[in-house]
């Protein structure tokens, strides 16, 4: 795909991935209508933009009334729709209240589904593309991140239903994982875990780099970060092998978890 003067919408645009895809498209000559929350954090990425030609929505994509505020700046024809708004908790399942793991769930797969299904007759005129941003967590589940897998894995699913129902549209559908990455959203009990582990994480502005580049090449799924990449693929074959593996980093798993709960608590 041909970034250069295309529309893209971006959902979750104000936070540390969803401002460096803002900045990777303006870069590559997009036109991006930057979706959030936060008006104050959009007219903070909107100043890091070159681009005179961007727009604004501030909306909650879980309402209806969000969704069809998205579809009404596309003014009837967008080229691409990335959804990268997401949610996440770190805790133990059993520490996770009713209201956490439904914000999960409608914000990480609701969300995502509903805005693919209303801008779609907007896609279709284009041949546009959709970018789904899931996680490594959506192909291996890993304790602490129950709630948060369990939404990947459903987002990972429709990912791949969509791109199969829709193969003889021109609609491209797109599924990228990232691994660890360094934002806001982990809380320090997250970084402590992820330090204590040895595990890799990734700057913003790679993942972004990667989903750029996913859009031109057209590639359908793109897993982010070594060994996670081999994990996934070991897991869908020999998933008892992952078991093992992820049992011996439970106790530290467990004790970051329970730590962060406390401190929410």
């Amino acid at each position: 795909m041909d970034i250069a003067q295309k529309t893209f919408v971006l959902t979750g645009a104000t936070g540390g991935i969803g401002a460096a895809i803002a900045v990777s498209l303006d870069q590559a000559g997009a036109r991006i209508i930057l979706v959030g929350r936060n008006a104050e954090g959009l007219a903070q990425v909107v100043g890091m933009l070159a681009g005179q030609d961007h727009q604004v929505v501030e909306a909650d994509l879980t309402t209806a009334q969000g969704r069809q505020a998205v579809v009404n700046a596309c003014g009837g024809s967008v080229d691409g729709l990335i959804n990268n708004a997401g949610y996440n908790v770190f805790g133990m399942f059993a520490d996770l209240s009713e209201s956490q793991l439904r914000a999960m769930v409608e914000l990480n797969v609701l969300a995502p589904m509903l805005l693919c299904q209303a801008l779609l007759p907007a896609l279709q005129k284009s041949s546009g593309t959709i970018v789904n941003v899931g996680s490594g967590f959506g192909s291996i589940g890993f304790a602490g991140y129950c709630g948060y897998s369990a939404s990947k894995f459903a987002l990972r699913g429709f990912s791949e239903s969509l791109r199969r129902e829709l193969s003889d549209t021109g609609i491209e559908v797109l599924y990228l994982a990232p691994r660890a990455v360094d934002t806001a959203m982990n809380r320090q009990e997250v970084v402590s875990m992820n330090a204590e582990l040895g595990n890799k994480v990734d700057s913003p502005q790679y993942v972004a780099q990667q989903l750029l580049l996913q859009l031109q090449s057209g590639q359908a799924r793109r897993y982010l970060g070594w060994p996670e990449r081999f994990f996934v693929k070991l897991n869908s074959v020999f998933p008892a092998l992952v078991d093992f593996a992820l049992a011996k980093q439970l106790p530290v798993i467990r004790k970051w978890a329970v730590a962060s709960a406390f401190r929410s608590g």
